[in-house]
């Protein structure tokens, strides 16, 4: 008896698992947000689409889905009394833009509190943002 229930539970947890990874990467082999190369540019998975976006289209798509860009986009933030847990924001600078999550009460780089692919942190303004 304690074999057969052992060898269910391992059943279970390896069930479990592969569900979780393929939820993660989704039928394309590609993880949402995940950045590949192609015809030397950068490109980002978007799952809900199943294409390849820009960063900067898989952004816009990620704020459309999520209610929109909640502060817009500017070189200056909001009223920090005014903001809200998961409000977004693409904040200009000259180096360009980056799309800012307000999460745990200070704005965040969105691909820190989404946790897509490490590359975001070098697309167009987000190398810059804490500077």
């Amino acid at each position: 008896m304690k074999i057969i229930l052992l060898s269910l539970t391992i059943l279970f947890f390896t069930a479990c698992s592969s569900s979780a990874v393929s939820k993660e990467t989704g039928s394309s082999g590609y993880r949402n947000g995940e950045i590949v190369s192609q015809n030397e540019k950068k490109v980002v998975w978007h799952e809900n689409t199943k294409t390849f976006l820009t960063p900067i289209e898989f952004w816009h798509a990620y704020a459309k889905e999520n209610g929109g860009l909640t502060w817009g986009q500017s070189r200056n933030y909001p009223n920090y009394d005014d903001v809200k847990e998961f409000d977004l924001f693409m904040v200009e600078l000259d180096s360009g833009v980056c799309l800012m999550e307000f999460y745990h009460s200070r704005w965040r780089r969105a691909n820190d509190v989404r946790r897509w692919d490490i590359g975001f942190s070098d697309i167009s303004a987000c190398s810059d943002v804490f500077n």
